[in-house]
């Protein structure tokens, strides 16, 4: 386990402190919390960028389409 010091302003947290007190949780498990989504976040997007450096871009647009017509709203 690491020890990790960040400066922010006092106003922010506070509002980090009122957040982690309203989920039951410490600030320490709050953050914890909040650096596993943002890796999360990283890795998804890495994912995305090397699967679209190999597709195509005509497949890519034929799935967007396809995605479209599927969630247009019915008329």
């Amino acid at each position: 386990m690491s020890t990790l010091t960040i400066r922010i302003p006092e106003s922010k947290h506070a509002r980090l402190r009122t957040l982690a007190k309203a989920r039951g949780i410490s600030i320490n498990r709050l953050m914890d919390e909040l650096a596993t989504v943002a890796l999360a976040e990283h890795d998804g997007e890495i994912r995305f960028r090397a699967m679209a450096a190999r597709g195509s871009r005509r497949t890519g647009l034929a799935l967007l389409a396809k995605l479209d017509r599927a969630f247009a709203p019915k008329r």
